[in-house]
């Protein structure tokens, strides 16, 4: 399933190796410490690689993207922070460069002995970077011997830190890359049936080509959170309040035929008189929403559907969530789900932020056979498009 080159396929002994990584990671901050690691899941998933590089004697050159940075460097998504928490995970420290160009990077990196390992500055302190400026893509590989791609979350972006790179330097993918690419890969070319689909979050326009591609594949899709919204709107039903994307009413539409008895929508919902924790809720039958209320979650009726759909599946991708469930009253739906997954014994892949924070919350992460760290390359896998930054690396 997976044609690309890996570091296993490499010497890396005494090479300099530049390793593309994905610690977009929430900073949080103390008065004591400053800006600190909030959620390590990205970091922990590049342990593998970077451990092997180290055992391998490679000289280890990491660099990332944190945030979006508006106008250059910003010291609230500086990498810097990172280190720290790093060196901890790896038990050796972690050196940092002030750049990840220019004579800062290259005077670090030209220092960097076999085993010792160094983290650039965030690649979008330059505008270069999201522009895939071959000028710094080329200012990148000058540091290194060999170039490994282990960014999933960043490889459907081709910019200079993850597609032009590929150009100047022999490039391959790390282990994260590959596991990600794998169980993706697989859930669409070749998945265990019955192979059931679950789509939430707030937007249709963000999952109209995962949609369409599922529909030819998958035997169910349970569609819930905002998104349901919009279907029950286009199938002609007031939805008072609720979150919904006008824009997108001709596409439900579509979709709903296209779909037939393969797409299933929420029998029934949880709907509010105000967007907030505490408000006044209740249950109803999918249909006509009471004006001045709003649907936050799916109904108890429907998480029954839903779990038995997951108990007879052999494989579950799921990306978004059912509800608000950062409201406790409305994450029912998400947790119920979740609990479904975890326990139906199908070979089971979680992708998107929001699906990866409930599953964590819940405490069911451990029964996920893969949780991906990346939302829209894990969506772009999903509608079957080919990886800008996977595209880039060697064949075997």
């Amino acid at each position: 399933m997976f044609d690309k080159k890996t570091i296993r396929d490499i010497n890396v002994s005494g090479k300099r190796v530049l390793v593309r990584v994905d610690f977009n990671v929430p900073l949080s901050s103390s008065s004591t410490a400053g800006l600190s690691v909030g959620e390590d899941t990205r970091i922990r998933a590049a342990l593998p690689t970077l451990e092997y590089l180290l055992e391998y004697g490679a000289a280890v050159i990491l660099c990332s993207h944190l945030g979006r940075p508006k106008d250059g460097p910003d010291p609230k998504y500086s990498l810097k922070p990172v280190t720290a928490h790093l060196g901890k995970l790896l038990g050796k420290p972690v050196g940092f460069a002030e750049d990840c160009i220019g004579p800062v990077a290259e005077k670090a990196a030209k220092a960097l002995k076999p085993g010792e390992i160094l983290l650039l500055e965030n690649t979008r302190f330059h505008p270069e970077e999201e522009k895939n400026n071959p000028e710094m893509a080329g200012q990148l590989a000058a540091l290194a011997d060999i170039y490994v791609n282990d960014a999933f979350g960043s490889a459907h972006r081709a910019h200079a830190s993850t597609e032009g790179v590929a150009k100047f330097l022999p490039a391959v993918a790390g282990f994260l890359m590959e596991k990600e690419i794998q169980y993706l890969g697989a859930a669409v070319a070749a998945p265990a049936k019955p192979f059931v689909a679950i789509l939430g979050g707030a937007k249709i326009s963000d999952k109209i080509g995962v949609i369409s591609n599922l529909l030819a594949k998958a035997d169910t899709i349970l569609i819930g959170g905002g998104m349901a919204n919009t279907f029950f709107k286009a199938q002609g039903y007031p939805v008072a309040d609720s979150l919904v994307e006008d824009a997108a009413l001709e596409t439900a539409r579509e979709l709903l035929a296209k779909g037939g008895t393969h797409l299933r929508l929420p029998v029934d919902v949880v709907i509010c008189d105000k967007f907030e924790a505490a408000a006044a809720y209740k249950i109803m039958p999918t249909g006509p929403i009471p004006d001045g209320w709003r649907i936050l979650d799916i109904g108890p009726e429907t998480i029954d559907s839903y779990a038995r759909v997951i108990k007879a599946a052999k494989t579950v991708v799921w990306n978004g969530p059912m509800g608000v469930f950062e409201f406790p009253e409305f994450a029912k739906g998400t947790f119920g789900v979740a609990q479904a997954v975890a326990g139906s014994g199908a070979v089971s892949i979680i992708g998107g932020g929001e699906s990866v924070a409930a599953i964590q919350q819940s405490g069911l992460a451990a029964k996920i056979t893969h949780i991906s760290t990346g939302g829209g390359a894990s969506l772009e896998m999903l509608e079957g498009l080919t990886l800008p930054g996977v595209a880039a690396l060697q064949d075997k």
